[in-house]
């Protein structure tokens, strides 16, 4: 669930970058560097290149955003 003006997409992990850092690749074709939320770090929720994933961003700055849900 999206907080008030954030803008949620769904993407495919293209590349692992350190620190727990991603580049996603979107379905409009931009790509943005993302990290994982809390709740999936403190969960352990793995993700790998290739994944389908649910990414929030702020409207302020588009080329950076946070990763909330790994589909299955």
């Amino acid at each position: 669930m999206a907080k008030e003006g954030n803008i949620e997409m769904e993407g495919t992990i293209v590349d692992t970058l350190p620190n727990t850092m991603f580049r996603v690749q979107l379905e409009n074709g931009h790509i943005v560097i993302a990290h994982i939320s809390g709740k999936m770090r403190k969960n352990y929720i793995r993700i790998l290149t290739g994944d389908k994933v649910k990414v929030e961003m702020t409207p302020y700055d588009l080329s950076k955003g946070r990763i909330v849900y790994r589909a299955r």
